[in-house]
């Protein structure tokens, strides 16, 4: 049974995209990427999509974005945290620039719900106003069928990506590191990233749409000008993001796009969320996979496929902000 979410209603009718240019422009980014889907296409089966909710926040204090060199981004493979720090990229990963490349560029990671959100539902539901209409200020977020719960998945991933971006001289702030009773809302992750006048935002997701549905999708912002919104200065910036993230995520984890959402590009455009229509900044969302789906389950719960995608994810972020 698909979740859904506040800042992730399920489409009502997904934006389609002609496959032509996007194709092309994924192609342009990342050669190998779609040649590596091909391959895992070959050797691993039907990858797709997973999506019918996004991400989103809950409320608090604004500016709580958790300073860096907390807990630790490495986790075993049941998605336990483990003691041990993560580990570098591999020789093999193709990230631009050298350590210390990214010095002075702010990064910020938005980890998508809060592992304990379940325990505030009266202040979780309460309504925040995201420029088009209003929300529930954030969810409790989806899980496996197993019970391995998706604020778990999003809090490793941004870990690791904040240990590979910090290594290459980011600043990295995330919007939660688990150390808040709930949230933050949708409107206040979204000024997270406003305040630190973050180079890029990247909001970290697992869908929870029905079995069946495999494969990721980026969710990048459409032009809103509404009340307290205004994306218009960010899209075309947010779609290169997007559209670098979705290549090398294809490339490092050999996952396909959604089968279900973006017609195949692995993009998707939306103007419901608020932690997109707020956002000042180059924003996207990613879709990591679907995590009510047994054999994406079985990559998200995996500590080494975790791994890869934060590898693909901070590549994606490395490329956009080497132009």
């Amino acid at each position: 049974m698909s979740y859904v979410g506040p800042d992730f209603d399920p489409p009502q009718q997904p934006r389609r995209f002609r496959r032509g240019p996007l194709t092309v422009a994924l192609a342009a980014l990342v050669p190998g990427a779609l040649a590596g889907w091909l391959v895992y296409q070959a050797v691993g089966g039907d990858s797709g999509g997973g999506s019918d909710r996004a991400a989103a926040g809950s409320s608090s204090a604004p500016g709580s974005a958790s300073p860096s060199g907390r807990a630790s981004a490495s986790a075993t493979d049941d998605g336990r945290p483990s003691t041990s720090s993560a580990p570098p990229p591999s020789s093999s990963s193709s990230a631009p620039g050298a350590s210390g490349s990214l010095k002075g560029k702010v990064i910020v990671i938005d980890p998508g719900h809060n592992p304990s959100n379940f325990q505030h539902t009266s202040e979780i539901n309460r309504k925040v106003d995201i420029g088009t209409n209003w929300k529930e200020c954030d969810t409790t977020g989806t899980s496996t069928n197993a019970g391995y719960t998706e604020a778990r998945f999003t809090l490793d991933v941004a870990h690791r990506m904040r240990a590979i971006l910090e290594k290459q001289g980011a600043t990295v702030k995330l919007t939660q590191d688990g150390d808040r009773s709930f949230g933050p809302c949708v409107d206040e992750r979204a000024r997270i990233g406003n305040a630190a006048h973050a180079d890029a935002v990247v909001s970290i997701h697992a869908d929870g749409s029905a079995a069946g549905n495999r494969g990721f999708h980026v969710i990048l912002p459409a032009s809103v000008h509404a009340h307290a919104a205004d994306t218009r200065p960010i899209v075309a910036s947010s779609r290169d993001l997007g559209e670098r993230i979705a290549g090398l995520f294809v490339r490092e984890t050999g996952s396909a796009p959604s089968n279900y959402v973006g017609d195949g590009t692995g993009l998707v455009v939306r103007k419901d969320l608020g932690g997109l229509n707020l956002s000042t900044v180059p924003k996207v969302f990613i879709e990591c996979g679907n995590m009510r789906d047994s054999k994406d389950a079985a990559l998200l719960t995996s500590g080494a496929w975790r791994e890869k995608a934060a590898r693909g994810i901070s590549e994606g972020i490395v490329g956009f902000l080497h132009g």
